[in-house]
């Protein structure tokens, strides 16, 4: 059975924004200024040829000069609004004079995303183009995802017509010389109708994913932004800035959070995960899990009760991945609940079957629906709680749960009485034999010696800002540099003690860096610490980590490098140079 598909539109690729100034020095200012967001910056003279530009493509934003011969930037404005490729775009004015709040008020009307006053101060530029293209690029990137499901709809209408057609054609043939296939015939319909459903589902379910997805990015975004541009207020006090780095670690941290999540509901479905598996006390992971997620619950007034035998309950298991298993579903539990809720964990032997021991996490929140029993620990599956019109987190850590637990060889279910009155889920796990004796500990050496280090990183707002964390800390004496080729000069020349090195660089990659360095016989000994966006499984390649001591994923904490840092061979203490 022959059908045709249509091709989806490609994802968008580089982002344009316009940039509008009669004053040619100034338009090569703000390609400097802008170079390191790697946009496309398409210059306009005047703002009959910045509307001749709409023509050609859609800008992300438009940086409009206000005093401008010919057309003025407000006139110009105007112009943009009425265009169809600009009735949009969000236009920040650019103005050497003081702006009259009359004047302010007009701009805005005509859609002004915001001012800049000449001379214009380059982070703020930045910061505020960075912002305008990142939700135009979101915008695009959503619309992009909102066709492809379109298209991926009709495809699906298609197919079923046209399958729907085969089927009577095929029916009216059986009918003829096999009445008694009838009631097979049915079923298939019935079967075939359950998976139409199913799909519809998923697409919904995926849909509402991605709307919850680009929520979630965009709080922590816009907190961001907020904070650094109260730190860029002129005598901001002290508090101020802490508060608004705090604020800002915080936000990261989410981020990160919700990168990880997402990787992880991947790797582990997809059956990428390596347990690192010993013999551990069920108990002591519990206790972990408990005292990690007492804080949120803590803010939320609520109480949380560990219950446990006193014998140890020996599993042959991660203790990491278990620990994960059993934090994602308390901070369920918290955010669940009402304010001042109570949590109770409960474990203890399986008295039904030998070698098996039951966890409990029991809440008195917001309970689930009978129909959710049954798809709660799907990828994606939301609960929304009765009457409340949002959905909360991204619908995958319950996925991960099971697929966690069944790679641990147990099992995982929910029970709830129904909505507003409470659930629990239940983890089963294997036993195994008991634990090993208590591990002795070595005393700790001598404080570490400051470190030789060369950063290699082209992102240089990224060097920078190690470097002088490294120095200002843990007093280690750092060079940097910022492409691959003058990194193995410097390694060369330094004889450094550790290289943290970037993968993603912009002539030579990471993994030849290193197979350089290795290959001279003044840097075999040298310890390389690679340094990446992307994870540790999807990264590291076979033939090229061998060259690497040790792997990180950005973003990296500061506590996270010194750990690796001081688990390093301690060099002997010298000066570049010497």
């Amino acid at each position: 059975m022959a059908s045709s598909l249509k091709v989806v539109s490609q994802r968008p690729t580089r982002t344009s924004i316009l940039v509008v100034d009669d004053k040619p020095q100034r338009l090569l200012t703000y390609d400097a200024i802008l170079e390191s967001l790697d946009l496309n910056v398409v210059q306009a003279p005047s703002g009959q040829s910045a509307i001749k530009k709409l023509d050609e493509e859609e800008f992300a934003a438009v940086l409009l000069d206000i005093n401008m011969p010919g057309l003025n930037g407000f006139e110009t404005a105007a112009a943009i609004r009425r265009h169809p490729h600009g009735g949009q775009t969000p236009i920040i004015f650019v103005t050497g004079v003081h702006v009259s709040d009359l004047d302010r008020m007009r701009g805005y009307e005509m859609g002004a995303a915001d001012y800049v006053s000449v001379p214009v101060v380059p982070e703020i530029l930045r910061a505020k183009v960075k912002v305008l293209v990142q939700l135009h690029e979101q915008r695009q990137e959503v619309s992009w995802l909102a066709e492809r499901l379109l298209q991926t709809n009709e495809d699906l209408a298609r197919a079923h017509k046209q399958l729907k057609a085969e089927n009577l054609r095929q029916l009216r043939q059986l009918n003829e010389s096999l009445a008694n296939t009838n009631q097979q015939l049915e079923l298939e319909i019935r079967e075939r109708l359950g998976a139409e459903r199913r799909l519809k589902e998923a697409a919904r379910r995926k849909d509402d994913f991605i709307t919850i997805l680009a929520h979630e990015l965009r709080n922590p975004l816009s907190a961001i932004q907020s904070a650094i541009e109260l730190m860029l207020v002129p005598s901001l006090a002290q508090d101020r800035l802490v508060w608004s780095r705090e604020l800002i670690q915080r936000q990261v941290g989410n981020l990160t959070r919700l990168i990880d999540e997402l990787l992880d509901v991947s790797r582990v479905t997809n059956g990428r995960v390596l347990l690192k598996r010993k013999v551990i006390d069920l108990r002591e992971v519990l206790r972990r899990a408990v005292d990690a997620t007492f804080p949120q619950a803590e803010k939320r007034r609520h109480s949380m009760t560990l219950e446990a035998p006193d014998e140890p309950l020996p599993v042959y298991g991660d203790d990491v991945r278990l620990e994960q298993v059993f934090g994602n579903l308390l901070a369920n539990a918290t955010r669940y609940m009402e304010d001042g809720g109570h949590i109770t964990v409960r474990t203890a032997r399986d008295a039904g079957i030998p070698g098996r021991v039951t966890v409990h996490v029991i809440d008195v929140g917001a309970g689930l629906p009978p129909d959710m029993l049954e798809h709660i620990f799907e990828p994606f599956a939301q609960l929304r709680p009765e009457g409340s019109r949002k959905y909360s987190g991204l619908g995958i850590g319950l996925a991960i749960v099971r697929n966690l637990v069944e790679l641990h060889g147990g099992r995982v279910r929910a029970e709830s009485e129904g909505p507003n009155r409470g659930s629990q889920f239940i983890v089963d796990l294997p036993l195994t034999e008991s634990l090993p004796a208590t591990p002795t500990f070595e005393q700790p050496g001598a404080a570490p010696v400051p470190l030789r280090v060369l950063v290699i990183d082209d992102n240089v707002d990224a060097a920078e800002a190690l470097a002088q964390l490294l120095e200002r800390t843990s007093s280690h004496e750092v060079r940097l540099r910022h492409d691959g080729t003058s990194g193995v000069e410097a390694a060369i020349e330094l004889r450094p003690d550790v290289i943290l090195l970037d993968i993603g660089l912009p002539d030579i990659d990471g993994y030849e860096v290193a197979r350089r360095i290795r290959s001279h016989a003044g840097l075999c000994g040298v310890q390389i610490v690679a340094i990446s966006g992307f994870s540790a499984e999807g990264a590291v390649r076979e033939e090229g980590f061998s060259g690497f001591n040790r792997y990180l994923t950005k973003p990296v904490s500061h506590a996270d490098l010194e750990k690796v840092l001081a688990d390093l061979e301690t060099p002997q203490a010298s000066l570049f140079g010497r």
